[in-house]
This record gives structure tokens, sequence and C-alpha cells, in this order.
């Protein structure tokens, strides 16, 4: 018996198949039209609209989507506001043995320059830096922040309105994407969180110190102890949950099955990178809080209590 056999589906044309190049965006694609009485096929050429491929109006959204984007303006403004006022203050950071405590600023620490206040210094420093040792403690951690894949996001949303939002109109002409200076160093985010690792650990080991209590028994537990813990604790959170951190766990494996151990540590980090803007956000606050309460401490506002 002979059997027929049936024509081939033809697949839509796919983005840019059309043309290509600069005026491919903005062609958009083509694809297979109904056949014409001829039974020929015909192809229909569609814009995409917008000058990077978005809607030709503003917005094509009737929520009141700027909300996000104006709130993450306001709230990273604030943030490097606050922070750059408390570098260049340079004084209110420690809060040492004659107020019977052990608590520094993590704006301030590693504090390793020579104008750190006495108490606040290691055994290292350096002996030429005379300028605010905020500045040089601040370098790392926060190139680690911002060239996050999270707040890269943000703060491209919201200062540069590229885009602002999904449905909404670029606010630039052209993209040309991280591959030009300055934001061709956003590449070096991999490497800025293995430096911010030992940050962590620095941190870690000031909200271990806050538990000293010298003059009040030793050792015990005061709100500026609690404030230093939980912020080393969301310091992790937020370096664990970061993409980079997912990457290095489980990154560039053909079988988890030949790695266990390094699936488990995927699988950890994959929980965590599922609410990393959350933990970004939240670790970026308590950071800006920590300096706050120690300073108020430290400036005499008022006394850290203690608790046990």
């Amino acid at each position: 018996m002979m059997h027929r056999q049936l024509p081939k589906r033809r697949r839509p044309g796919r983005p840019g198949a059309a043309a290509t190049g600069a005026g491919a965006l903005s062609e958009g694609w083509s694809r297979r039209a109904p056949a014409d009485e001829g039974g020929r096929h015909r192809r229909e050429h569609h814009s995409l609209g917008g000058v990077r491929g978005g809607p030709e109006v503003r917005t094509l959204r009737r929520d009141t989507w700027w909300r996000t984007p104006a709130a993450t303006v306001v709230f990273l403004t604030v943030i490097v506001v606050y922070a750059t006022w408390a570098v260049f203050q340079n004084a209110y950071y420690y809060v040492g043995a004659a107020s019977h405590r052990d608590l520094i600023s993590p704006l301030f620490s590693p504090c390793i320059t020579a104008s750190c206040v006495p108490g606040a210094r290691g055994g290292f420093f350096l002996t030429w830096w005379r300028i605010s040792p905020g500045i040089l403690a601040l370098i790392v951690p926060g190139a680690f922040r911002v060239t996050c894949y999270y707040y890269r996001k943000a703060y491209y949303r919201g200062f540069w309105q590229s885009p602002p939002a999904c449905g909404v109109a670029d606010g630039h002409p052209r993209y040309t994407g991280e591959t030009r200076f300055p934001l061709v160093l956003q590449n070096l985010h991999r490497y800025f969180f293995v430096l911010a690792l030992i940050f962590n650990v620095i941190l870690t080991i000031d909200a271990v110190m806050a538990f000293r209590l010298p003059g009040e028994g030793g050792f015990g537990i005061s709100v500026g102890t609690l404030v230093l813990v939980v912020n080393a604790a969301f310091l992790w959170l937020y370096s664990g949950s970061c993409h980079a951190c997912r990457h290095l766990c489980g990154g560039n494996l053909d079988r988890f099955s030949e790695h266990p151990v390094r699936h488990r540590l995927w699988k950890a980090a994959s929980v965590l990178n599922a609410r990393h803007m959350q933990i970004a956000w939240a670790s970026l606050a308590i950071v800006a809080f920590a300096d706050l309460y120690v300073r108020l401490v430290a400036s005499g506002v008022f006394s850290d209590p203690k608790i046990i």
C-alpha cells in the first residue's frame, strides 16, 4: 500500500530572521502568512515599535508600575547619602572600654589605618593612610554590592530607566550592554564576591567581640551585641544567596551525581537565591542601621542596654 507523505510543519520565523544588524530590532520578525489563492505563501513584516523594541507609547500598563523603581531610587539615595556622610564625618564609629562595650561600625571595619581611633585599630595598619578609614573599608563591600546582579537590575531600572519596567518604553535610544567602560567592570563581580567573604569573616569576628562587656563582668549580651550579630548573619545570607555563589557551588558541572557535596551546596544556595532580592534589601538596611546604632551610642545619645 502506498502511503502519502505529509508535508513537514514549518516553524514560525524567529526574532531577527528577516533582518540582520542594527535594523533587526526595529524591523522585528517575519512569519509565514496563510497561502493566497495561488497556493503561494507570502511573508508579513511586523514592527515591534520603539527605539529598542519596546512599545511605541510611554507605557502599555495601567497599574502603578512606577512605584517600585521610584522606591528603589529613594532607598538607594538615602543609603548612599548616609554612608557618604558617615564615612567622611570620620567620628563616632567605635564604642570602647570607656563605655564598657566593644562595638565597631560595619562601615569602618576592618579599621586598618593610622587615623583609626584608639582601640578600633588592629595589630596591622597602614601608617600612610591619614584620611577616613571608612573609605578603605568600604571599597570591597561597596564594589561587591554595586556589581551584584540584583542591584544592577534595581538601579538600571530605577536611575537609568533601562527599562524602568516590563511593558514600559526604554529611556535610552541605544543599548550597548555591559561591553564598554565603565559597565564592563561589572564582570568583576565574581572576584569581589570572593574578597567580600573575607570581610564577612572580619565582621563576624566583630560580632563575637561584641559579647565582651569590659567592666560589666567580662562577657554578656547587649542590644549592640545583637545588632552586630544580626548584621553579620545577613551578610552571610546575602553572600550565600548571590548568583556568583550559586554558580561557584554548582557551575561547570556535567553530572551532579559525581559531585554530591557540590550538589548539596548548590541546592542550598538555590533556596537562598530565590530570596536574593529580599535578603539584599534587608542586609543593606541592617548595615546602615548597625552604623547608626553604634554612632548614637558612641556620641552619647544613649547607652547600650545590657540584656544578660
